[in-house]
Formats: C-alpha cells, structure tokens, sequence
C-alpha cells in the first residue's frame, strides 16, 4: 500500500560517497521500518542527480533504472588508470599531441548511436559469481565482454588539453569512464574519466536535486518529498472512473478506448497513482497495482 511516507527524493550526491552511503542516510533519518532505494549507482567521485525512493514508490525503480540519463564530464587525456577514473591508480602515462576540435569530433563520431562497450574491470558486474571489482582488487586479471549501449547525445563542450569535457545522454548500463577511456585510447594517448555529474535521470533534473547535506531529520525528508507519479510523467495518464478503478485494483482488465499507447498510469477519482498499465490488444491489464490507505 501506499502510504503518507511514499515518493522521491532526487539528491545532488556529493563526491566521495556511495549511492549506498545516501540511501543509508536516508534510511536513517525515516525509520528501518520505510523501504529505500536508489536509481542508479553513481561511482563516488561523481555527483549530481540520484533519485532516491521511499516506500512504495521502491517499485517504480525498475522504471527509472531503464530511462536515459545524461551526464556532464571531464576526459583527462595522457593518463590510463587502474579504475578509468580518477579514483585509481595511473597505470601508463603518455604525451598527449595537439589534438583540434576537429580531430576530437572526428573520433567522438565513433562512439555515438549503437556501440558495444567493455565494462571497466573494477565494476559490478559478476563473473562466475563474484564481482569484478573483487576479482580486480584481488589482483586477477579482468576482462569483461563488451556490452551493447547506446549513446544518444555526445557533444565536445570544451577543450583546454588534457582535459575535454564532453555532455553525454545514454542508455541503462553505458560507463562514461569506459567512454573516457575508449575516447583517449581512440586520440592515441589513453585517459581517464576526471570528473563527472549526472544532470537528469528520466524525469528528474538537476534542478529538482537538494543538497544531501539539507537532509537533516524526517520533516526534510516529507518537505522534499516528491509525488511517486512524478517518475511517470512522460507516460500517457489513464483517469479511471469509480468503476474502472474498482476494476483495476482488484486485477481486472478495461477497455483501451481510443488510446494507442502501448503503456500508461493509472490514476483513480482522486487523482492517485493506482496501477501501471500494458496494452493486451484492445484492453488495459494492470502489471502492478498500488493501493492507498
């Protein structure tokens, strides 16, 4: 059910904190007994936009998890390191040549549309059970097979070498410091992600983050505490009547009408988030209900 405590709070995380570290900040502050959870893991240096959710707005997550996300970040040129990011330790070091913008637009021309990417060997990911980043800090030898991403926006903001900043807008599961990485293997002279905020996750944007430090007891956390429909606004609404809502909270299909929309939130008489829909052919079947108290 959804209750007085169920909604978003989108954070502008600081660097040198985990995702985790400011879900457990918040859990702190409303109560073990409310669910928490994150919208994509920002690496510690990074900072920017880190939708948290508290209650039953937990299960929009996976909705949120899937949009694109946009970032702003500094490609340091000339220096390969353990992490490609400015977390780890430089493994090679070369001079870095005149590059021009055209040069460097010519290269970043590559890694835009459709591409396959190899993951950074200290992430996540699990290789027979195990996380990457384990297996590195272990000392073994990681290697990871490329997955497929999509780059939608790659634009080159500024150049003041060794250092580039590029604006990126990616799919799910796109690691901006392998495209730092790859952009600086790419000019010949390796490089490192320096820097990087996240400006929008979905819906949400930089403009609606607070800082994590203005979380400082419960009433903060209810003064900033965004509707869970908020994450769905580019989904097409269905407004239910009394009936229809009845007929969807307790699992039933309705008439898709005119509607074209492969997908769509419900909401009932009062306005409230009620259920997430699919189109079965002609009628809308609920895929996850939300009851109020």
């Amino acid at each position: 059910m959804m209750t007085d405590l169920a909604g978003f709070v989108i954070i502008d995380k600081p660097a040198g904190l985990t995702s985790h570290d400011v879900v457990a900040h918040v859990r702190r502050l409303v109560g073990r007994v409310v669910k928490v959870g994150h919208a994509g893991t920002l690496d510690p240096m990074a900072t920017g936009v880190l939708p948290v959710a508290l209650g039953s707005a937990t299960r929009l997550l996976d909705q949120l998890v899937d949009t694109r996300k946009g970032y702003l970040g500094v490609v340091r040129l000339g220096i390969q390191t353990t992490t490609d990011d400015a977390d780890g330790e430089p493994l090679v070091t070369q001079a870095v040549p005149e590059l021009t913008p055209e040069t460097i637009e010519t290269v970043l021309t590559r890694f835009r549309g459709d591409i396959l990417q190899q993951p950074p060997a200290f992430s996540a990911l699990h290789i027979d059970g195990q996380r990457a980043y384990a297996l590195a800090r272990a000392g073994n030898e990681v290697t990871l097979a490329p997955k497929p991403v999509r780059i939608e926006r790659l634009d080159l903001l500024a150049v003041a070498l060794p250092d580039l900043t590029i604006a990126v807008e990616c799919s799910k599961g796109t690691y901006i410091r392998a495209l730092a990485r790859d952009i600086g293997a790419a000019l010949g002279c390796g490089g490192h992600l320096a820097s990087l905020q996240r400006i929008f996750t979905g819906p949400f944007r930089l403009e609606h983050a607070i800082p994590l430090a203005a979380l400082t007891d419960r009433g903060a956390v209810m003064r900033h505490l965004l509707p869970p429909e908020t994450a769905l606004l580019d989904w097409p609404l269905v407004q239910l009547d009394a009936t229809n809502a009845y007929r969807i909270l307790h699992g039933m299909s309705i008439p898709a009408g005119e509607s074209t929309a492969t997908r769509a939130r419900a909401h009932d008489p009062d306005g409230k988030l009620i259920a997430l829909l699919r189109r079965n052919g002609e009628r809308w079947q609920p895929v996850k209900v939300f009851r109020h108290r």
